[in-house]
């Protein structure tokens, strides 16, 4: 592998040594780490165009020639990858140390002329019971770098290198565009899980009116709720910080790309609208369940009140000729047994029909 970035790094054309800091000969050279499976890319651009794959200890000889960036792509980096990628980029302290964490709420923050913008990354899950899976993406901006991290996230971004190289004359924007190619897929990648959510809420409320079913979409609504609040939590503070980048006073990073920002942030307003459409549909589909479970309730209890009156007719027949009084009526009376037994078979049919035409039983 080295030899390979080797023979590549002699192609390449002849650095300007002339704009970069010279060392002195007393100065040992910088000890660098060997590039492991964590680095995805290390490509330099020159003027919108594609130069070359470069070894990351060549990173600040690239980063130093005018109308040049530097992009390089890291999954899941080690510690000393960051400290040596921090090196090269001369990166913030602050930045590097919530890159390193890896578990930040998504933000842009400005550091002198640079940015650290955090992102989440929302993957559907394996399975329809498990929750989404969140990631993060750390892009580190400078003038003439974009360092991306990402965390915890199966899906790349390949493509977004490759719609980046189709375009020159956007390209030559240099970082801010790339930087803007990146949000802008994030943020297109929550549609398909937005569009997810609202499938499943629409197969929940076709069950709401089946019978005994209301307890089992509850369950399902509140882990419905759940998701759409991941979601939600990803959308809102980034709809928040991608304001900053298109209007008011605009990061010089950004400045040429305020309508293509601006472009994301409709996106996430799209979003975040439907958020809070279908949270308004879950609060009324729980209701109407917990409303469905109560009218269940009140039909158990009425078909207990119905046989309960049905039954304390003959009971309380047989209770007054069981209390062995010694003058009552009808108690020598040849028919009588024939006749209260007939009265309470009447009493209970009567009563049974009219249970039955009032929808108690």
């Amino acid at each position: 592998m080295q030899s390979i970035n080797i023979a590549r790094a002699a192609s390449l054309p002849p650095v300007d040594r002339a704009t970069q800091t010279k060392r002195s000969p007393a100065t040992p050279p910088r000890e660098t780490h060997p590039e492991s499976s964590m680095l995805v890319n290390c490509v330099a651009y020159e003027n919108g165009k594609k130069l070359a794959d470069i070894p990351v200890a060549e990173i600040s000889d690239y980063v130093s020639r005018p109308d040049c960036f530097v992009w390089v792509a890291l999954f899941d980096p080690t510690q000393e990858e960051m400290d040596e990628m921090a090196l090269e980029f001369k990166l913030h302290p602050l930045a590097v140390e919530d890159g390193r964490k890896g578990h930040q709420r998504p933000k842009i923050d400005e550091y002198d002329d640079s940015l650290l913008a955090v992102l989440q990354t929302i993957e559907a899950p394996e399975t329809e019971q498990s929750g989404l899976i969140v990631g993060e993406l750390d892009i580190f901006v400078g003038p003439n770098y974009i360092l991306s991290v990402r965390h915890r996230t199966k899906q790349g971004f390949a493509s977004v290198r490759a719609r980046c190289e189709r375009e020159p004359e956007l390209l030559r924007f240099g970082s801010g565009f790339v930087f803007y190619a990146l949000m802008d897929t994030v943020v297109d990648r929550y549609f398909p899980i937005l569009e997810t959510l609202e499938s499943e809420l629409e197969t929940i409320e076709e069950h709401i009116f089946v019978g005994h079913s209301a307890r089992s979409n509850i369950k399902a609504l509140y882990a419905l709720k759940q998701k759409l609040m991941v979601l939600k939590h990803a959308v809102d503070p980034l709809m928040e910080a991608t304001g900053k980048l298109y209007g008011g006073r605009v990061p010089h990073l950004c400045s040429g790309m305020q309508e293509y920002f601006r472009d994301v942030y409709d996106h996430l307003h799209r979003i975040h609208g439907t958020i809070e459409g279908i949270r308004e549909m879950l609060t009324t589909a729980i209701q109407v369940n917990l409303g469905m479970i109560s009218l269940s309730e009140n039909e158990v209890t009425k078909k207990l009140a119905a046989w309960a009156a049905i039954i304390a007719v003959p009971t309380m027949v047989a209770g007054i000729y069981g209390m062995n009084f010694k003058h009552m009526p009808e108690l020598d009376w040849e028919y009588g047994y024939f006749v209260s037994i007939l009265m309470m078979v009447i009493a209970d049919v009567y009563l049974y029909f009219r249970f039955k035409k009032a929808r108690w039983l």
